[in-house]
């Protein structure tokens, strides 16, 4: 129920901003390698909360933009994947980690250049993107970012149930 307070919230948040900015004319997502139908036909299978509001903002007049490159999102998401095996070496460790951060620097350098070329004067949009990325925005671009209220509810369950789950692990570890 937590989930849907969150994007329940997030409607409502864009809602207000619309209001006060304008209408969205463009909309981007993060992973999302195909504009339009096909770009939501994928989202609806990866994301339908937020597949959702895009297949709204569309139906309104704007239009689902590409804002990736298909081989920097393959190499970063193929570093992440290493990165999350954890290592045994320092030497593999720092290499695969310096790979995946100059990785998710070209894709983050890639979405800013795609924002620039897209957005014109006057027009708003509305990106779904992770929390903690790295994109530098471009200077002439105003950023609101939304986070609902419920969203430090849904860490702090995220948190509580990764902490319970560590110590069941090290409960079970001690008795074997």
């Amino acid at each position: 129920e937590k989930v849907e307070l969150y994007w329940k919230q997030v409607v409502e948040h864009i809602a207000g901003l619309e209001m006060k900015i304008g209408k969205v004319n463009h909309v981007f997502h993060e992973s999302v390698l195909s504009a339009g139908d096909e770009g939501l036909n994928f989202l609806e299978k990866a994301s339908p909360e937020s597949c959702r509001i895009a297949r709204e903002k569309c139906r309104n007049g704007a239009t689902l933009e590409v804002i990736e490159d298909k081989t920097l999102v393959e190499e970063s998401m193929d570093w992440e994947r290493f990165v999350m095996l954890g290592f045994m070496s320092e030497k593999v460790a720092r290499l695969v980690t310096d790979s995946y951060l100059e990785a998710y620097k070209n894709r983050y350098d890639y979405i800013s250049r795609k924002l620039s070329e897209t957005l014109k004067e006057g027009e708003a949009a509305l990106f779904f993107i992770r929390e903690g990325h790295r994109v530098q925005f471009p200077k002439d671009i105003e950023v609101f970012s939304v986070a609902p209220p419920v969203l430090n509810e849904l860490h702090r369950w995220l948190r509580d149930r990764q902490a319970k789950q560590e110590e069941e692990q090290k409960e079970t570890g001690e008795s074997n």
